[in-house]
């Protein structure tokens, strides 16, 4: 069961944060996962544009991008299961975002693992 002091959420919730920040000036000292997403951000935000057709990227909050791209990046590259990080994202998206970054959330990366599995 997850809890506030997981080591996977606590390295999830520092990732969120540093990706975030990056949004909007480069950082020193990035976790190794953040050098990774942003390896691959053109291809994960392909995958957003095509599962949020109705959403341009540039008008898609920062910290919901931020989760989106870390959510993405799990489902292609972690061993862990979808709904696992599909949970995670939605319990992110709800402590950081908006009122509504949760169901936004889950409503993309619904779509993506749709696409993906």
């Amino acid at each position: 069961m997850k809890t506030a002091t997981d080591p996977r959420h606590l390295r999830r919730r520092i990732a969120i944060k540093s990706l975030f920040a990056e949004s909007f000036t480069k950082q020193k000292n990035v976790p190794d996962m953040v050098i990774e997403i942003k390896k691959q951000t053109k291809k994960i935000n392909k995958i957003i544009v095509d599962s949020a057709p109705t959403w341009p990227i540039e008008k898609i909050n920062r910290i919901d991008l931020a989760i989106l791209h870390l959510a993405i990046y799990e489902l292609l590259n972690e061993d862990v299961p979808a709904k696992v990080v599909i949970d995670e994202a939605v319990e992110l998206a709800k402590e950081y975002g908006s009122e509504s970054s949760g169901s936004f959330v889950n409503g993309v990366l619904g779509t993506v693992y749709d696409q993906i599995s």
